[in-house]
């Protein structure tokens, strides 16, 4: 694996009642991408303006994260809506990015849909072709950064869509490849040491490793950093520390010769 291409990637600009901004400035002299909130499930206007900004100082890529309209839960609760609705969800979402990130005289680049959408996605494949048309809809050079192995995955490579797969620095994994939901104990990795070792044992073996000990083989571009846990910045630190040293090269995802 050695000079490999990843990216780390990060959720940002997730400003709520539920989650603080605070490391924000410096999670993005660490990670190549920034998926960031679009109002909906958390964020406002001026967290995407300062995003953004702090992302072009640091030439962090940028990407939308869209969720359902959903503050109170920080977009957590699953929620049936027809198709039209999903796919205006995504639209909509884009465009006050894209909006902001032209004032910038910047680009949105990637996509990569929040919380229960992106886990209902996973699961759901009539779901995951919804999203997956939406977006290339909208311009068919974006990047659709996916959980590896799951529907999403599916429904993009079918519309041979440019696929980023993913793979979570600080969650368990369940034996059918989805993440340990959070509602149960042993969901987040919160020590940056186990951390490390998760994420270096994935990306050498290109393989998930679930929590019973399970590996499934799998694609992997990027990874991904929560910013929502008080260790998320030292486990950041710590990752991309660990991938330079063992050879890995560090891009944003639109600068990926995969992509190119």
């Amino acid at each position: 694996m050695k000079g490999m291409e990843i990216n780390i990637n990060c959720d940002l600009g997730e400003k709520s009642e539920l989650h603080s901004i605070e490391n924000d400035p410096e999670l993005l002299k660490i990670v190549n991408s920034a998926s960031i909130a679009c109002g909906y499930h958390a964020g406002d206007n001026e967290t995407m303006h300062s995003t953004i900004k702090i992302s072009k100082k640091n030439g962090v890529s940028i990407g939308a994260h869209p969720s359902f309209k959903d503050p109170e839960n920080f977009g957590r609760k699953r929620i049936n809506l027809p198709e039209k609705e999903i796919i205006k969800l995504i639209v909509d979402q884009y465009n006050l990015l894209q909006t902001i990130a032209d004032l910038h005289g910047e680009k949105v680049t990637h996509i990569k849909p929040h919380g229960a959408l992106n886990n209902m996605a996973c699961e759901n494949l009539e779901l995951a072709n919804i999203i997956a048309k939406a977006i290339v809809n909208i311009d068919k050079d974006l990047i659709y950064l996916v959980p590896t192995g799951s529907k999403m995955e599916v429904a993009a490579k079918k519309l041979n869509m440019k696929i980023a797969c993913e793979i979570f620095a600080d969650r368990n994994y369940e034996d059918d490849g989805n993440l340990v939901s959070r509602s149960k104990k042993q969901a987040l990795i919160i020590d940056p040491e186990i951390a490390k070792k998760h994420v270096l044992d994935m990306v050498k073996n290109q393989a998930i490793n679930c929590l019973s000990g399970k590996k499934i083989p799998c694609e992997i571009d990027s990874i991904c950093i929560h910013g929502d846990n008080q260790y998320s910045l030292n486990t950041a630190k710590l990752i991309r520390h660990t991938l330079i040293s063992n050879d890995f090269i560090l891009k944003p995802l639109n600068n990926m010769k995969k992509f190119n």
